[in-house]
């Protein structure tokens, strides 16, 4: 790729201020020093240095957040936040995107990533990836919605969704609430809580907690977010 691409993806500044880093003759490439813009550098073969100091370049970014509720799953919107405004400035400059999406009021795990080959991974319909949510229902969930859901529900424009596992985590007899856990494989729009208004109930709080291998970090408070470390990269990845 060109040099003032890479180190604009690097965080170093826009273009136009890349091209001035490189005017400064600070930029060097396998120890000759470059100012041309145009030059072509492989990050994976070519060492480049800045100042003196060599440039860890990372061609795809990913990032775990734990999503509020508020916050759209887009990459830009004219009337909300969006995921991508919880994120530092240099930590756009590689331009991710959310893979997949959460409802606007819903919480929870979101990944971040400029991966286009994990995002399509993760969201083909053939690849039936789990995803696991918390939620609190305004009614009292039965083993009968348990079996419900292991056929499947069929929803109110009579799309039969896949089969699903739901777990009674709790019940309150008195509030007519319950806690559970959900596990689907599809992502169609407002799955979840069209799936339990199918059964005659309502979603009163939704948390998604897990998509395939990766897990929500339990010390992630809502709002922020990190690097996913080698090894959950690694296990998305397999």
């Amino acid at each position: 790729m060109r040099i003032d691409k890479l180190l604009a993806h690097s965080g170093l500044g826009t273009r136009r201020e890349v091209k001035n880093l490189l005017k400064s003759s600070i930029i060097e490439i396998n120890g000759v020093i470059v100012k041309d813009p145009k030059t072509q550098v492989d990050p994976d073969t070519d060492t480049v240095m800045i100042g003196g100091e060599e440039l860890d370049y990372q061609e795809f970014v990913y990032f775990m957040l734990n999503k509020p509720a508020g916050v759209i799953s887009a990459t830009e919107d004219d009337m909300h936040d969006t995921v991508l405004d919880l994120l530092e400035p240099s930590d756009i400059v590689q331009e991710p995107h959310p893979v997949g999406r959460l409802d606007i009021d819903t919480e929870g795990l979101m990944l971040l990533t400029n991966d286009g080959k994990l995002t399509h991974k993760l969201l083909s319909p053939k690849r039936h990836v789990d995803k696991k949510y918390f939620a609190e229902i305004e009614g009292i969930v039965t083993e009968s919605d348990v079996i419900e859901f292991e056929k499947g529900i069929t929803l109110a424009d009579d799309y039969v969704t896949m089969p699903a596992k739901l777990s009674i985590l709790s019940v309150d007899e008195v509030e007519q609430t319950s806690k559970i856990e959900v596990t689907i494989q599809e992502g169609k729009f407002h799955q979840v809580k069209r799936m339990f208004h199918a059964v005659g109930k309502d979603v009163l709080y939704l948390k998604r907690l897990s998509m395939g291998s990766l897990e929500l970090d339990p010390q992630l408070e809502l709002g922020a977010y990190r690097e996913c470390t080698k090894e959950e990269i690694a296990q998305l990845k397999s």
